[in-house]
Order: structure tokens, then C-alpha cells, then sequence
């Protein structure tokens, strides 16, 4: 077949493009291993991306990326990532697990579909396939670089890599057993992490949807240096994801990817799985069944809620940075001895934005008691907000959180916290509350015990004027 000059212009910048370009090589990875389905491009796929990228440069060398099953997390991390690195640099050696011996030889299969495929040697030449080394577990070049497949609980004795990447290390049907779960942990600890040829700038990435609250995603965030990205089927609230480049603003309650799973088909997931078993799959927010110090058969549902008395209850953090606190109001109704929880305000604010989030919640709510802490910014804006005449209540915090939290159990306790049967933030809220004190964030438990410790002595009081008059 004779070429001519414009269908070599055109493949020489296919080429281009596949080299320079890993979204392009990304659609083409994908079409020839599913050369039947549409590839469909989405925002996380390109936030993915961008991490990856940032990997592959050495700004993040650990990396731990939650999110829900069939959104492309093996094809795109553990089967067209490699073939990309491989093709950037053919002396990279790539270790890859997966919970399963089938499961990873599948993923090996379909790596080595993409690095023997005719548009990737077309593109790079130099990633040539060593002659008596594609075989099951392990391609490797004539640079001597690799892709090794690996399952947990293996031997990987005598094998070092460059990148180590751990696709689903845990099997579904393990999360029964707190003993499998730790064995796992302790296999990617002793076994896996080991591996690295250079500890300080090898690179570890993890995909896995969250299974368990103690599971290996739980494990790698208690070490220093983990990155996490986590990715909820429906956003549980407004979030702003960022890395280089790439910047996208998600709106709360918005679906991981429309085209594919639209909010009706989500929920009636939901209805289907279960609540618990699709806050861990879907939202990334696995929590214990029975909780840990409330338990979820304490709290109950409300449809409409009766006249009360309105009251905001504040935990303000200091700073707005990614490793802060969060801010948070939760608004209650108080009404015939219950506590109507109607929304939660959570966002990472500085100060002037938090002076007017909190202006504005109380122009919209009106409500009747404004509760702050008084320490750290809660102190500042307790001071700045006085001469506006709003109704506020500075609380002095007594004892530590976990006290605090003890203290307002009495009336979750008894039945009388009442959440609504929808809420966007519910699921968010419950998963924190239920794993206090080992969630990653608290602030939502701190304004709840806020308002319930200073609810009971509100009402104590009350008791005690009516017993003298």
C-alpha cells in the first residue's frame, strides 16, 4: 500500500497526539478495549487525569482515589495509565494488584492488548516487547521496564517497581470480617509498599470504593503523605475540586456522571442496595452499622415539622485551607420536647465570608437564638456581631468533644432528635455522626452537641423556675 503524503501528515499527528496528549490516548485506549461502547468524556475523568499526571511528574507520590464501581476507575488507573507510562519511558517498572488472581490477569490481558495494539507502536516505537517476556503476569520491554500483575496476599519477592498501583484490594464479600480486613492491611504494609525501588520518589496509587469504615482506603490515610480524592456518586454538598490546571465546581446533590447514572437511577440504586451498603459504595462514606457511639436507631424521621422556636447553632473554624476545619450551622426546631434538625450550612470559609454566612442564614431564617462558641473566630464574631442586635448566645465549651458528645446523648437517646426523611446533606451528616470520633472531620457533631447540651440546660432551667413558683 502506497502512502500518501496526507494520511502521513494525518497519523504523524495522531502520533503527536498520543504522545503528548493522555486524554487522546485515553480515547483510544478505551475504543480499542471496548470497541463496541461510546466513549464518553466527564469531568472526573479529567480530575483523575490530572492527578495522575501530577503523579507521573513526582508532585504527589501517594495517592488514594475513592469512588463508586463502573466509572472507568480500573480501565483508565490500572490498564491505560500503565500503557502510558510504559510509552513515555519503557524502563518504568509497574507493579500492579488486585484482590483477585483472575482479576488481575484480566487487567494484565487487557494492558497488553494496548501496548501490542498497532496505534501504540505506531506512536512509540521505542516501547518495543522483549522477545519471551509477554507472558500472564508480566510484559516487559527491551528496556527492561514492566508491567507485573500481582494479587493480595502474594509473593512478590525478588521484584521492585517504580509505580505500584493497588486496584480494589479488598474483596466485597471480606467486609464481614474484621480479620480479613486487617490481614489485607497488613499485607499491603509488609508485602506490597516494599516494593518501591525508591522509597522517596517511587509512587503508590490506591482506586478502591470504600467498603468498610476500617478498610484499606481508612488504613493508608492514618500514614503521613497520602492524597486523598474522593469522588461520591451524588455530591452530598457544593465542592470545588482542583489539581493543576484542572478546576471544577460541582453542585451539590449533582451526580458523578449524568449520561451514565442519572439522579432517578441513583436513588432508585439506593432504594435497592440499601442505605448503608450505598453510602460505602456510591458516597465513599462507609459507616458501622450499629455506629460507634450513637446508634442510628436513636434518630428519627420527620416528614413536617409543628411551630417552634428556631435556633442556629455555630462551630467555626479558623482558616479556609484544604487541611482546615470546616464551618457549620446547623438550624433546629424546637418544638413539644423534640429536636427538629431542618439543615446543615457546612462550608471551609475565612472570616469575612463567615460574618456573612451567618448574616445571611439569619435573614433568611429569622431565627430566635443564635448559639457561637466563644473561642478562637467564634470569639471574633461574637464581638463584631453584637452591635447588629441579633440573638446571640455565646457558648463556653466544657470538657472535650467526646465528653460533649456523651452529655447530649440523652435526648438521641430517648427519640427525640428528629432528621428529615430527605436532605441532601443527610447522608454527609450521618456517616460523621455515626463515626464520631474516628471521622475525618467532626464539625457537624460539635454544632449538634452544641445545640443539645444547650437545649437540656435550657430546659433544666425551665424545670427549676417552675418548681419555685
Amino acid at each position: 500500500m502506497i502512502i500518501i503524503p496526507g494520511e502521513m501528515l494525518r497519523q504523524q499527528a495522531l502520533n503527536h497526539l498520543l504522545r503528548t496528549r493522555f486524554q487522546s490516548f485515553l480515547s483510544k485506549g478505551f475504543q480499542t478495549l471496548n470497541p463496541a461502547a461510546e466513549f464518553q468524556m466527564n469531568w472526573h475523568l479529567r480530575l483523575i487525569a490530572a492527578h495522575l499526571a501530577a503523579c507521573e511528574h513526582g508532585e504527589i507520590k501517594r495517592l488514594v482515589i475513592n469512588l463508586p464501581p463502573r466509572y472507568l476507575k480500573s480501565q483508565l488507573i490500572n490498564v491505560i495509565w500503565p500503557a502510558w507510562l510504559l510509552g513515555q519511558n519503557p524502563a518504568r517498572r509497574i507493579i500492579s494488584a488486585s484482590y483477585s488472581h483472575s482479576l488481575s490477569l484480566k487487567h494484565a490481558a487487557d494492558c497488553r492488548a494496548l501496548l501490542t495494539a498497532d496505534w501504540f507502536q505506531a506512536a512509540y516505537p521505542a516501547a518495543e516487547i522483549m522477545t519471551g517476556e509477554n507472558r500472564k503476569e508480566k510484559i516487559a520491554t527491551t528496556q527492561h521496564g514492566f508491567r507485573l500483575a500481582s494479587s493480595v496476599g502474594g509473593s512478590l519477592i525478588g521484584e521492585g517497581g517504580d509505580f505500584l498501583i493497588l486496584d480494589d484490594p479488598h474483596h466485597p464479600q471480606e467486609v464481614a470480617s474484621s480479620e480479613q480486613i486487617q490481614s489485607t492491611c497488613q499485607w499491603i504494609d509488609q508485602v506490597f509498599l516494599p516494593r518501591l525501588n525508591d522509597k522517596k520518589r517511587g509512587v503508590v496509587v490506591m482506586v478502591m470504593q470504600r467498603l468498610h469504615h476500617a478498610d484499606a482506603t481508612a488504613h493508608v490515610l492514618k500514614k503521613a503523605g497520602w492524597v486523598q480524592l474522593c469522588l461520591p456518586a451524588i455530591a452530598g454538598e457544593a465542592v470545588t475540586y482542583r489539581c493543576g490546571e484542572f478546576e471544577y465546581r460541582r453542585a451539590a446533590g449533582e451526580p458523578l456522571h449524568a449520561m451514565r447514572e442519572d439522579a432517578a437511577t441513583l436513588k432508585a440504586l439506593k432504594a435497592e442496595l440499601g442505605s448503608f451498603v450505598f453510602a460505602a459504595q456510591y458516597q465513599q462514606n462507609p459507616v458501622p452499622p450499629e455506629g460507634q457511639v450513637v446508634r442510628v436507631e436513636w434518630l428519627k424521621e420527620y416528614h413536617d415539622v409543628p411551630e417552634g422556636q428556631l435556633v442556629h447553632s455555630w462551630d467555626t473554624a479558623i482558616k479556609a485551607g484544604a487541611a482546615n476545619d470546616y464551618s457549620v450551622c446547623s438550624v433546629w426546631l424546637m418544638a413539644e420536647g423534640h429536636y427538629y434538625l431542618k439543615d446543615i450550612w457546612r462550608q471551609k470559609v475565612e472570616f469575612p465570608e463567615l460574618k456573612r454566612a451567618v448574616r445571611s442564614l439569619a435573614a433568611r431564617d429569622k431565627p430566635d437564638v443564635i448559639l457561637i462558641e466563644d473561642k478562637a473566630s467564634g470569639q471574633s464574631l461574637l464581638q463584631e456581631l453584637r452591635a447588629e442586635h441579633f440573638p446571640l448566645v455565646a457558648i463556653q465549651p466544657v470538657k472535650d468533644k467526646e465528653s460533649r458528645l456523651l452529655s447530649a446523648i440523652t435526648a438521641m437517646e430517648a427519640g427525640r432528635v428528629m432528621l428529615p426523611h430527605e436532605a441532601g446533606w443527610k447522608e454527609g451528616f450521618l456517616s460523621e455522626l455515626l463515626m464520631f470520633p474516628h471521622a475525618s472531620h467532626d464539625d457537624m457533631v460539635d454544632s449538634v452537641t452544641q445545640f443539645l447540651n444547650w437545649a437540656a440546660l435550657r430546659k433544666m432551667a425551665v424545670m427549676r423556675v417552675r418548681t419555685l413558683s
